[in-house]
């Protein structure tokens, strides 16, 4: 005996879009990546001109932007395709891949530009700096741009966060090349850009571990963050007619879609036609009121029944 509940409590996406959390901003993430390929031509053709090392670690970071960004709309399209006999929740968990593939890409960009910046340590090479600082300008009003069309989508979705803080880097990337730029003009000092290629480099790991362990979070199953299990359990114990309650269970299919499933032992007239109807539609109520949960689903069974379903349902 079993009941599925939707309450609605996730954040509504803008302009009534259905889905997953990341489709409603499908449409931002390609205004982003439009942003980011006309940047990274920008910096690349920069780059060439003055030879400036912090425009070519922001360029490469521009190019994983692109790719990451390319890849959360491409998970975007799979996640939100319909669910099959095979794959009953689809292919919702794509976009934490997406996410995934996001970390060890900056992981990537991010070694690589430290190792640039101390090969440059040493041997420091020449630098226009007047020019830097006008294509230093250009990634850093684009970067900005697109942190402004991502910013709410953020906080709805992990993938679309992932783009995000790859944005995010590169703007602080932007701003790094500017800064760097500006100390050689003024002072010819030449170790100013692979030291800001470092700053670029050391800025992109503590937010892509951050965005990692979320990452896996989810792919391991853990409760959602926002969910105290403790408190759901206390919850439940404490509705009429509970007696006990076991294989309690939360976890997040992708971002936006938290699901709860539980045994719950009930007494022997809770399980006759109305007492049941009335429980599940206590215990959706309960957790619809106090947990921000998109599906619930619970066993009603009667005391000593879990002795037989010990090997099933752990």
């Amino acid at each position: 005996m079993g009941a599925g509940h939707d309450h609605g409590h996730t954040h509504a996406p803008p302009s009534g879009a259905t889905g997953t959390a990341a489709a409603a901003y499908r449409g931002r993430l390609r205004i982003a990546l439009g942003l980011t390929l006309t940047v990274l031509v920008a910096e690349i053709v920069g780059t060439v001109v003055t030879g400036s090392l912090a425009l070519l670690a922001d360029a490469g970071h521009m190019a994983t932007d692109a790719v990451g960004i390319s890849m959360a709309l491409l998970a975007i399209h799979f996640a939100n395709r319909p669910p099959s006999e095979r794959r009953t929740f689809g292919y919702a968990r794509a976009e934490i891949l997406a996410a995934l593939a996001n970390c060890l890409l900056l992981f990537g960009v991010g070694g690589y530009i430290l190792y640039e910046a101390v090969r440059r340590l040493i041997t420091p090479a020449e630098v226009d700096g007047g020019l830097t600082v006008v294509f230093g300008l250009v990634g850093l009003v684009v970067n900005l741009l697109s942190l402004a069309v991502l910013m709410r989508g953020q906080r709805e979705s992990i993938n679309v966060r992932g783009a995000f803080l790859e944005v995010l880097a590169d703007a602080l990337g932007s701003l790094a090349v500017i800064l760097s730029a500006a100390v050689i003009t003024a002072t010819g000092w030449r170790q100013a850009d692979p030291i800001a290629s470092l700053a670029i480099g050391l800025m992109i790991v503590p937010r892509t571990w951050k965005l990692l362990r979320e990452a896996l979070d989810v792919l391991l199953e853990s409760a959602p963050k926002d969910v105290d299990m403790a408190e759901v359990r206390s919850h439940i114990l404490g509705l009429p007619g509970v007696e006990g309650l076991h294989d309690l269970h939360a976890w997040t299919i992708t971002s936006g879609l938290p699901v709860l499933s539980a045994h719950v032992v009930v007494d022997q007239e809770a399980l006759d036609a109305a007492g049941h109807e009335k429980l599940l539609h206590d215990l959706q109520g309960c957790l619809g009121e106090h947990f921000d949960v998109e599906h619930c689903t619970f066993q009603l069974e009667p005391s000593g029944h879990a002795v037989h379903e010990a090997k099933l349902c752990h």
